[in-house]
């Protein structure tokens, strides 16, 4: 079809969407959907992608079909059309959320001419009924909207996407549009495959957005660093996502918890809150969404002001997506997200038992989102690179790596000796179990593979693990080893880190990229040291109380408070019992057994240096209702072997142990004699207690060992003694 003289374009953008000029692209795709051609539209999050199928349908004969893999972007769709309209007709909807009924209505609009844009979900394209009713009606051209969920390469594969071309030869041919916010040439090219348009016009604007700024913070205390961020950005619109529902339910509780507007959003809520919770977010009811990626594919809200990740995506496409909703109105974009590798490692633990196929995809996938969350080069040069743009500027000014610049070192001989052991452990363990082996951990598992024989073992005790666990991921990153998730994720050198190993050319590793921690627990815990400048002049203070509170009662001061409890204390200034049960290690029972010495001294310490306390340095935490907690407490009182407590949860003996000892810790009296009479002898049970009692500098499991003879103390043993020890004196 051909626009006739007399009525322009943009006579017909201003007509029916009231705008006066297009943005970008979006003129040229229009007139290439009136001339009849198939068209792949590859355009960013905010460049106006929905227009390009809206207005051709306005002008054009019949109906569009726009294929939509959402139904809240359906609703969101289809009323933005109808606010542009005086006729209600004129955008439908069909999708399993619509009674038989509505249905009904509907096909009469189409039928009678009135709809000329049909929204369709993909599983509804496929029902015969559908495809009978599809048939009797003319249809101008068909839309597929986030057409990368087409490709297997693609962040949010479907199935049925895979199936809309043969549908579409049996409804009937008419031009084909696929749009996508986000397509590397590989998904673009699998895209035009799978629907048959090799012969396509291909519109792709610059992936560019100037506005967003792109940050990565290592995932320390990730709940309360958010909390102060949103409290720092307040009234403003933003996003959260999160991975699993849990953790989006938890996290919307804690901001609400902290008088931030919250409300959580996934795919487990039923259909009506859901929608309900992302209207409120439309209207400004609620500031923040806090949510699965299954939310936001095409919401239209222009004025998101940040785009949160707790959790690292699956691959940049997502990623990319994702930050793409923040600033579509050209303001200010922040996009920050906190990364762990242990993330990474979760992620890859999903994948065991898929296809080798769906594996390989989804192992590069992971590994291009490492390469850019630990790399120092500019944020959106490797975003742009990734998507097969070139992005010339040396410094884009608008992320944090072009804003503080990491310090630099060459790297080869760390990358060669991390290839090396890879190669001396017979290429049969992990990244972790290799590290060590450069550190020089002795460890049991070391011990038992006799690896602390090889003399490669220590090579690289100038650094810790944290170190060699960063090194062996970058030569991941490099392509010189491979990491075989089938087989719990062994490390293999492959061809291209022999070659590097005969010759090694220089690598650039950088500084200050400790991605290591990963403490994302919202009951509190105050990462010290990390959220904030140790005040180490209250620090020493309070270490000579601990001192003086210690010798009263003829305790070692580390069973009063640990380290890194004073550290935190040194960090929050807790003046109220409530805020002194929010430090890292102090639950309530340790807090009202110490705490009020401790609390006093603070307290005259803040009047006196007038230390203002940021309001966002207190974090209110929500109730822990961890539900393993309650039920090993339960467990212990009813005398229950602990072997069979770790039976019934899934939970290896140490992973208890871990647990058993975070409740101890806090300040809960539990007494596990039983247990402990039954496995350990009486003699050995007294030379451990009186060891931490009499001679213990620190806490240490490793220097107990030591000092009490390694061949005749286990680990085990001494941590059920050590628990047995706080829990009698210290709480």
């Amino acid at each position: 079809m051909s626009l006739g003289a007399e009525v322009s374009l943009k006579e017909y953008l201003k007509k029916y969407f009231g705008f006066d000029s297009f943005k970008g692209n979006q003129e040229v795709v229009i007139r290439n959907v009136l001339n009849g051609n198939d068209s792949f539209v590859l355009m960013p999050t905010g460049g106006g992608k929905s227009l390009c199928y809206q207005l051709p349908s306005l002008i054009m004969e019949g109906t569009a079909i726009v294929i939509s893999p959402l139904i809240a972007l359906m609703k969101n769709q289809v009323d933005a059309m109808r606010g542009f309209s005086t006729e209600d007709g004129v955008a439908h909807f069909l999708n399993s959320s619509l009674t038989k009924t509505q249905m009904q209505m509907v096909k009469q609009d189409v039928i009678r001419g009135k709809t000329k844009l049909l929204y369709v979900a993909p599983e509804s394209l496929t029902k015969e009924e559908n495809i009978d009713f599809l048939k009797q009606i003319t249809i101008s051209f068909y839309a597929v909207d986030e057409a990368h969920c087409i490709s297997e390469w693609g962040h949010d594969f479907r199935p049925e996407y895979r199936r809309i071309r043969p549908i579409v030869n049996k409804i009937g041919k008419a031009p084909i549009m696929a749009l996508t916010a986000t397509a590397t040439p590989k998904v673009q090219s699998d895209i035009q495959k799978n629907l048959e348009m090799m012969d396509a016009q291909v519109f792709k604007s610059s992936f560019n957005r100037e506005n967003l700024y792109y940050e990565v913070r290592p995932k320390i205390d990730a709940t309360k660093e958010i909390i102060k961020f949103i409290k720092n950005n307040s009234g403003k619109s933003g996003i959260v996502y999160c991975l699993s529902r849990k953790k989006v339910e938890e996290v919307a509780e804690a901001l609400q918890v902290n008088g931030i507007k919250a409300l959580p959003y996934h795919a487990g809520m039923d259909a009506s809150t859901r929608s309900l919770n992302q209207d409120k977010f439309l209207m400004e009811d609620v500031d923040v969404i806090v949510a699965t990626i299954a939310f936001g594919m095409g919401i239209d809200k222009p004025d998101v002001r940040f785009v949160i990740h707790n959790d690292v995506p699956k691959s940049l496409e997502g990623y990319y997506q994702e930050t793409g909703r923040a600033g579509r109105d050209g303001g200010e974009g922040k996009c920050v997200s906190f990364y762990s590798y242990k993330d990474i490692q979760k992620l890859e633990k999903f994948m065991q038992g898929k296809p080798l196929a769906e594996q390989e995809i989804g192992k590069q996938l992971l590994l291009e989102t490492v390469a850019y969350a630990e790399s120092s080069i500019c944020r959106r040069k490797m975003l742009l690179h990734y998507f097969g743009e070139e992005y010339t500027e040396e410094n884009c000014e608008n992320c944090d790596n072009c804003n503080h610049p990491k310090e630099q070192f060459d790297g080869m001989e760390d990358i060669v000796l991390a290839l090396q052991a890879i190669i001396d452990v017979k290429e049969k363990f992990k990244s972790e179990h290799v590290a060590n082996v450069l550190a020089g951990v002795k460890n049991s598992a070391i011990k038992s593979y006799k690896h602390h024989e090889l003399e490669i073992f220590g090579h690289g005790s100038e650094h810790d693990p944290k170190y060699w666990n960063a090194v062996i991921r970058q030569a991941l990153v490099a392509g010189f080893v491979d990491k075989d998730i089938e087989n719990y994720g062994l490390l293999k050198v492959n061809q291209r880190g022999k070659d590097y190993m005969d010759n090694p050319v220089t690598f650039m590793l950088s500084k200050d990229h400790d991605f290591e921690a990963d403490d994302d627990d919202i009951e509190g815990r105050g990462g010290a040291g990390k959220s904030g400048a140790v005040d180490s002049e209250l620090f020493n203070i309070l270490k000579d109380l601990r001192k003086k509170v210690a010798k009263n009662m003829n305790l070692p001061p580390f069973v009063i408070f640990q380290d890194p409890s004073l550290e935190d204390m040194a960090i929050q200034y807790p003046i109220t019992q409530d805020e002194m049960t929010r430090i890292v290690g102090v639950g309530s029972g340790k807090a009202q057994k110490y705490g009020k010495e401790f609390i006093e001294l603070i307290k005259k310490y803040v009047d006196e240096k007038e230390i203002i306390r940021p309001q966002d340095m207190v974090v209110k935490s929500v109730v822990n209702k961890s539900g393993l907690k309650v039920y090993i407490i339960q467990s212990i009182d009813r005398q229950m072997s602990l072997d069979d407590i770790a039976n019934a949860k899934g939970l290896s003996m140490a992973e208890l142990l871990d647990e058993i000892e975070s409740i101890v810790q806090s300040g809960t009296k539990l007494n596990i004699d039983y247990y402990i009479n039954e496995v350990i002898d009486e003699d050995k049970q007294e030379d451990i207690f009186e060891y931490f009692r009499e001679e213990a500098e620190t806490e240490s499991i490793d220097a107990a060992l030591e000092e009490l003879g390694e061949d005749q103390y286990s680990e085990e043993e001494i941590r059920l003694v050590r628990i047995k020890f706080f829990s009698e004196l210290g709480n």
